[in-house]
């Protein structure tokens, strides 16, 4: 899609979303009348498109089911000067876009992440694993790289042009947001969080997201972020781990031989030795692969330089 005069992008990517998306669109026509409101569709069956169409959205289509699918097409296809992200279920207010979009125009922000967790979340949220959930992620993420984001998995958001056209999205479901928020952490985007308030799901709307599933998926993705984006650290706290397996089974051989001038149990001084191997070999790993992502980061500034310069 070509640029246009509208400098906003409401990005609302949705499934089966007909009981609350009319209100979600016709509410944010309001509350940022300039900006062009956008539904991306992924395989509704309940006449969302239609009726998001009516509510005065522009209407697209993804054939890929999962959040991640909606969002890559959204990114590749849209051009805009601010972007922000919502859901299409009603739970997050319209009224703190305006906020949102003006720390990205003014360039104080790249991504500015709604925060639920300070405000509402969870006294609204009924679902207790995922009130759990969320801690947890938000745990590791900010202990793993070294921040202190309050919200990680918060689906309300505002974007940069550099973000949105430099992010590599892989992720092909929920786990979205958390690998978005690794990626402006890991790249030095700047992040400004504000609390919203977050409401439940109004009845006759059920949330798409499979408490035990994608929380699984989710932390799947922030270990194989961990990996891609610390690869140092990541191996070498294997490493560690099997150094000290392997000073378990070895010691005791080499106790035993000092003693009494005899291996006693080869196999595991055999065993010892093979996972001490490892261990040297992971911790080499970790070495080159940070010195590759060094290389990337280095190119990724490159490349952002040129986004600037179109």
């Amino acid at each position: 899609m070509k640029k246009d005069n509208k400098q906003i992008a409401v990005l609302i990517p949705c499934y089966n979303e007909s009981a609350t998306i009319e209100k979600v669109v016709k509410d944010w026509k309001k509350a940022i009348p300039n900006a062009c409101i956008y539904v991306y569709d992924n395989n509704s069956n309940d006449n969302t498109d239609k009726i998001a169409k009516k509510a005065g959205a522009i209407v697209c289509y993804e054939y890929k089911q999962g959040k991640g699918n909606v969002i890559r097409s959204m990114f590749r296809e849209i051009e805009a000067d601010c972007y922000i992200m919502i859901d299409g279920d009603d739970t997050y207010p319209a009224e703190y876009g305006k906020e949102m979009c003006d720390l990205i125009l003014s360039k104080k922000a790249d991504m500015v992440i709604g925060d639920r967790l300070s405000s509402t979340y969870f006294t609204e949220n009924k679902r207790l694993f995922h009130n759990f959930g969320n801690k947890i992620v938000r745990f590791l993420i900010n202990k793993l790289f070294k921040n202190n984001i309050k919200d990680i998995m918060t689906g309300y958001r505002a974007f940069s042009y550099d973000f949105v056209k430099s992010f590599p999205v892989l992720s092909k479901g929920f786990e979205i947001e958390t690998e978005m928020t690794i990626h402006a952490v890991d790249k030095s985007f700047k992040l400004v969080e504000i609390p919203v308030t977050y409401r439940d799901r109004p009845e006759g709307s059920q949330s798409k997201l499979n408490t035990y599933s994608d929380g699984i998926k989710v932390l799947k993705t922030i270990t194989t972020l961990f990996k891609e984006y610390k690869p140092s650290l990541f191996f070498t706290f294997i490493s560690i781990i099997l150094l000290i397996i392997s000073l378990i089974l070895g010691v005791p051989v080499f106790v035993d031989y000092f003693k009494t001038g005899l291996v006693l149990r080869f196999p595991t001084l055999i065993c010892s030795c093979i996972i001490l191997v490892i261990a040297i070999l992971l911790w080499i790993t970790g070495i080159i692969l940070e010195v590759i992502n060094k290389k990337h980061k280095q190119l990724y500034e490159l490349y952002l330089n040129l986004i600037k310069n179109k």
